[in-house]
């Protein structure tokens, strides 16, 4: 059981690392080397997009107002013809407009109308009968109990008899 442990021991104490000092030296300290001095760094011309679009934007909005400024011109130019061309045409009617003589009818050949040779129109009894499509369904009536003639046979002999019935009371 010494053994055990006293391999114990040693295994422990070299799991345990011992602090060494550093050799006593005479040397001098070294002087340590300056790192190399590096170039200074140069910008790189940084291109934008917003500067990009501006630039586009810049010649698109020129663009536009020369376009703008050749319409108008343009119009300017259309206008000025416009005016030129009314002038003419009311120079134009103005030496129309000069009162001249007008010609003399020819008394020689009187005008006589002549008969029509069309044939006359053929008149047409009208229907007073409402079509069925524009009647209410609960009043229809057909066109033969409105207007038929057993109706028209029935009115001269009413009328006479109205006739008669006066006369009759008259008389009285």
């Amino acid at each position: 059981m010494k053994k055990i442990q006293k391999l114990v021991g040693e295994e422990e104490k070299l799991r345990m690392p011992i602090a060494q000092g550093l050799p006593w030296t005479t040397d001098e300290p070294k002087c340590l080397i300056k790192p190399p001095v590096k170039k200074n760094t140069i910008p790189i011309d940084l291109k934008l997009h917003s500067d990009i679009r501006a630039m586009e934007r810049a010649r698109f909005a020129h663009q536009v107002a020369e376009k703008g400024r050749l319409i108008k011109q343009y119009k300017m130019e259309r206008d000025r013809q416009q005016k030129l061309e009314e002038e003419e045409e009311i120079k134009r009617l103005r030496k129309e407009l000069i009162p001249k003589a007008q010609l003399m009818p020819y008394f020689d050949r009187p005008f006589v109308p002549r008969r029509s040779e069309k044939q006359p129109t053929v008149p047409r009894e009208p229907k007073f009968c409402i079509p069925r499509h524009k009647t209410i369904k609960c009043c229809r009536m057909s066109c033969n109990d409105m207007s038929g003639p057993s109706q028209l046979q029935h009115l001269p002999s009413s009328i006479e008899k109205a006739e008669a019935l006066y006369k009759n009371r008259i008389l009285q």
